[in-house]
């Protein structure tokens, strides 16, 4: 068994030579505010949910990007409405957001 039910792997990664990467979509932000979120929440400590930053997860045109372990989906997202939606659907509930994965 997982230490985590879920772990989430926001890639935050910045390209200093101007290519498209998922820092560039204010992906720190949104990381930070699922971070946040999920403690609000409740959500977060042993057997329940992990955010983490993670450098560059190499699907940079696809950013921003996180993936969430073990069931290795992987999300792109806007804006804290798509995180909210991710939390809620996935985190809370255990339902794949499809609309959101690539």
């Amino acid at each position: 068994m997982s230490y985590y039910q879920y772990h989430v792997f926001f890639c935050t990664n910045l390209r200093a030579d101007g290519s498209d990467c998922c820092q560039r979509f204010g992906a720190q932000e949104l990381r930070d505010y699922a971070k946040q979120r999920c403690k609000a929440l409740g959500l977060t400590g042993k057997g329940r949910v992990r955010i983490n930053t993670a450098g560059c997860l190499d699907r940079c045109a696809e950013g921003p990007v996180m993936a969430i372990y073990p069931e290795a989906v992987w999300y792109t997202y806007i804006d804290r409405e798509d995180i909210d939606e991710i939390i809620e659907e996935h985190l809370q509930n255990g339902r794949i957001v499809e609309r959101l994965t690539i």
